[in-house]
C-alpha cells in the first residue's frame, strides 16, 4: 500500500478535518454577518503550546474568505506595523481600486498626430506611515461591496508592544466609525495576560476571550477516525478507545499519534489499525510530543517552576501541594505562588482544592526519562 499519511503533526498546518471548534467558527461567521460593528468581530485565543491555535486562526480566516473578507495574516514580531502600511495594506488598496495608478503627460512630441505623448505612470496608493488613513480607505471602498477586512495577528508577545498599542487604538476608531473590520488574535496565555495588563490596550481587553483546550470525546474521536476511513482503512474498536485514553483530547498528541499509528499500519502492511500497532507507536508519538511541547514549554519556565514540575513528577496520580512542599523543603504558602504561576500558564491544573496535575498528556512521562538534579534554591525570587 502507498498511501499518503493523513494526520498533520506538525504546529500550524491545519488538519484534513478540523473539528472541535464549531462554536468559535460560527460565532464569528455571524459577527461577519451583520453590517454595523460587532463585538463577535473581536476575538482573543490562547491555549498552551499543541491545542491549535494557529490551526483555529487559520480556520477563522477561511471562514472569512468564504464570506467574502479580505484576510491580513501576520505575526506578533518587531516591525508588525511597518509591515501593514508598507506592505500589505498598500498591495491590496493598489489591486482593488482601478484608479490606484494616475497616469500624466510628461511631454508632446511635435506634431502630435504624427508624433506621440509620452506619459508619466505614478501609483495613487503610495506607502504611508499613516495606519488609520490606510485602513480606513481600505474598509470604505470593501463597504461598498457589503465586505470587510479581516487582520489576523499570531504569537502575539509584548516584544510588539508599541505595534499592537497602536493597531489597538486605531481598530477602535475604526469600530467607533462602524467600519467594516475585524480582529482575531492568538497567544500563548502568559503573553496574552502580560500584553492585557499593558497600558493602551484597553479595547482589547473588550474583544471575546476563548480559551483553547483538550477537544471533548466526540471531537477527539472524530478527528482520529475520519482521517483514516477517508483512506479506506478502519480502527479496530479497543485500538481507538485506547489512542483516544492516551491522547485525552490534546489536539497535536492526537495528530502525532494517529501519524505515528498510521505509518505503522503501512509498514505491516495492515487496513486495520489494531491495539497491537498503537502500542507500538505510541511511544514515538510521545517522543514526538515531548520533543516539539514539553521541553520547549519547560525552557520557558524558571528553575523554581520547573524544580516544582520535577516534584509533581514523582507522584503517580494527583499532587498534594503540601507534599510538593515537603520535598522542596519549603512551607505550602511560598510554594503556592507557582502552583499558581503554572495554573496561568496551563501547565498544570487543579481538579480539587489541595490537588494538582499535568494539564497536558505526556508530561510526567517526559520529566521522569529527562531527569536532572533538582536544587531547592528558594531564597532569592524568580
Amino acid at each position: 500500500m502507498n498511501i499518503a499519511n493523513p494526520f498533520t503533526p506538525t504546529f500550524g498546518i491545519t488538519p484534513q478535518y478540523f473539528v472541535g471548534r464549531d462554536k468559535i467558527l460560527s460565532t464569528f461567521m455571524d459577527g461577519l454577518k451583520v453590517k454595523t460593528a460587532d463585538a463577535r468581530r473581536m476575538l482573543l485565543l490562547s491555549g498552551a503550546r499543541g491545542v491549535g491555535k494557529t490551526v483555529a486562526l487559520n480556520a477563522l480566516e477561511n471562514t472569512a474568505i468564504d464570506n467574502g473578507w479580505l484576510v491580513i495574516s501576520e505575526t506578533a514580531i518587531p516591525g508588525l506595523k511597518n509591515r501593514l502600511v508598507m506592505e500589505h495594506l498598500p498591495t491590496l488598496l493598489s489591486e482593488l481600486d482601478p484608479k490606484a495608478q494616475i497616469k500624466r503627460i510628461t511631454g508632446v512630441q511635435i506634431p502630435a498626430g504624427l508624433g506621440g505623448v509620452n506619459f508619466h505612470t505614478e501609483q495613487k496608493y503610495v506607502a504611508s506611515p499613516s495606519l488609520r488613513s490606510q485602513l480606513t480607505t481600505l474598509c470604505d471602498f470593501l463597504g461598498k461591496h457589503s465586505t470587510g477586512l479581516v487582520l489576523s495577528i499570531d504569537e502575539l508577545h509584548t516584544g510588539a508592544l508599541a505595534d499592537l498599542q497602536e493597531i489597538a487604538a486605531t481598530i477602535q476608531h475604526l469600530f467607533r466609525e462602524g467600519r467594516p473590520i475585524a480582529l482575531i488574535m492568538a497567544g500563548l496565555p502568559e503573553n496574552i495576560d502580560k500584553l492585557l495588563d499593558a497600558p493602551g490596550i484597553t479595547f482589547l481587553r473588550r474583544a471575546q476571550h476563548e480559551v483553547l483546550g483538550a477537544l471533548d470525546y466526540e471531537s477527539a474521536r472524530l478527528a482520529l477516525e475520519l482521517p483514516i476511513q477517508s483512506e479506506g482503512l478502519m480502527w479496530h474498536h479497543d485500538a481507538l478507545q485506547n489512542t483516544l485514553e492516551i491522547s485525552r483530547g490534546y489536539p497535536y498528541l492526537i495528530q502525532a499519534l494517529g501519524s505515528c499509528i498510521f505509518d505503522a499500519a503501512m509498514t505491516l502492511q495492515q487496513r486495520e489499525l489494531t491495539l497491537e500497532l498503537v502500542k507500538t507507536a505510541a511511544e514515538s508519538a510521545l517522543t514526538l510530543v515531548g520533543m516539539n511541547v514539553h521541553r520547549p514549554i519547560l525552557r520557558s519556565l524558571s528553575d523554581r517552576e520547573q524544580a516544582f514540575l520535577y516534584a509533581m513528577a514523582q507522584d503517580e496520580g494527583f499532587s498534594r501541594v503540601s507534599d510538593i512542599a515537603q520535598r522542596l523543603d519549603v512551607s505550602s504558602n511560598y510554594i503556592s505562588q507557582y502552583r499558581i504561576r503554572l495554573m496561568n500558564k496551563h501547565v498544570v491544573y487543579s481538579p480539587v482544592h489541595g490537588k494538582i496535575s499535568f494539564a497536558m498528556p505526556g508530561m510526567r512521562e517526559f520529566l521522569r526519562r529527562n531527569k536532572v538534579q533538582v536544587l531547592p534554591m528558594w531564597e532569592e525570587k524568580s
